[in-house]
């Protein structure tokens, strides 16, 4: 399995997709590139062409070669695209994106990197007990831009139900009271069109990383090009669609029917007698979604983690709290008032 990298065209340095100008751009000579110049100047080599013909089940191995310094390159079973750890050149795992594994849209980074290191310094200001480490200079420079795995799915549901309803009077004329009841026979009948349903694409617990930040502006996806994951890590789908479909499916028809069960109104009682949910035209999409995230050990060893949404910078997380702080406010309010209640009789 091929590790590949994109080369400058001008220089031979490595190109990174920038997320300011939505283009292709080399770190030396500052040139920049779109995807039809990118193309044009990294044609394909034919075992890059029979990689991707390739199913990516068939090889699971975790190690490849720098393609610009030979260091060994050791990674997740999901990880698509990575740096490389001795020269930091970006690298994408070309065999991780073949076959099934290949993408069908890719939603790039509009947020780049100092962008997103000021919004976390921002949102951390904001927090008066997170640890200082978990901001440090250090930690800061851990900021990664991570692609994760969705399925999208735009369908068409078409529904009917039949139902009886009725209404009830009662009124009194002298010593007599009168009940009138009327039954009615309804129907509700019509078509929904549902866009973008979402369903995480990974198995691993960092999937709760991109929850938090939704949602995503779908509409500005891109058809996938493996340069876009250049300068950026990436985690690829272990979980497919049919693990979805039924319960994607439930969810309509129950949505369905109680749209068409809320649309009627006026009456005593409505007992549905019969409904039927038909799913049309379902189309599913996978699609990588970015995401820039920011993990942090406790000294309780657990994970804490800050992630904001690389399209529209929404922030979500859980963050550490240094208890030291917290008592040190404590001790910074009780310590004063204690005194003056001292000084004002009331512990004599």
């Amino acid at each position: 399995m091929a590790a590949i990298s994109y080369k400058c065209p001008n220089c031979g340095g490595e190109l990174i997709f920038d997320p300011a100008s939505q283009e292709y751009k080399c770190e030396y000579c500052v040139s920049h590139f779109n995807q039809e110049e990118l193309d044009k100047a990294n044609p394909k080599k034919e075992s890059e062409k029979a990689g991707e013909r390739a199913a990516a089940e068939e090889n699971d191995a975790v190690a490849y070669s720098c393609p610009s310094c030979g260091a060994q390159i050791v990674t997740d079973e999901t990880t698509a695209a990575t740096f490389c750890y001795y020269c930091h050149n970006p690298v994408v795992l070309q065999g991780k994106l073949s076959g099934s594994h290949m993408p069908d849209k890719v939603l790039p980074f509009k947020i780049n990197k100092e962008d997103a290191r000021e919004a976390f310094l921002e949102f951390v200001k904001k927090k008066k007990f997170v640890p200082r480490a978990f901001f440090s200079k250090e930690q800061i420079e851990m900021l990664s831009g991570v692609y994760f795995p969705y399925w999208l799915c735009d369908t068409k549901v078409d529904g009917q139900m039949d139902a009886k309803a009725t209404n009830v009077r009662v009124w009194r004329m002298g010593d007599t009271e009168y009940t009138e009841t009327r039954f009615y026979e309804i129907n509700r009948a019509g078509s929904i069109q549902f866009q973008e349903l979402t369903r995480n694409a990974l198995k691993k617990a960092n999937r709760q990383l991109v929850e938090g930040v939704q949602p995503f502006q779908f509409g500005e996806c891109k058809d996938f090009h493996m340069a876009y994951l250049s300068g950026f890590q990436a985690e690829i789908k272990d979980m497919e669609r049919r693990e979805f479909e039924e319960e994607v499916a439930q969810e309509l028809k129950n949505y369905t029917t109680d749209l068409m069960r809320g649309s009627i109104s006026g009456y005593a009682t409505v007992t549905p007698k019969k409904t039927d949910v038909q799913i049309r035209e379902a189309h599913w999409s996978y699609v990588l979604l970015p995401v820039w995230v920011l993990t942090y050990q406790g000294k309780n060893q657990k994970t804490y983690y800050y992630t904001m949404n690389g399209q529209s910078k929404k922030v979500f997380g859980e963050l550490p709290v240094d208890y030291t702080k917290v008592a040190m406010l404590f001790a910074a309010i009780a310590v004063p008032v204690f005194l003056i209640f001292l000084l004002g009789g009331y512990f004599l």
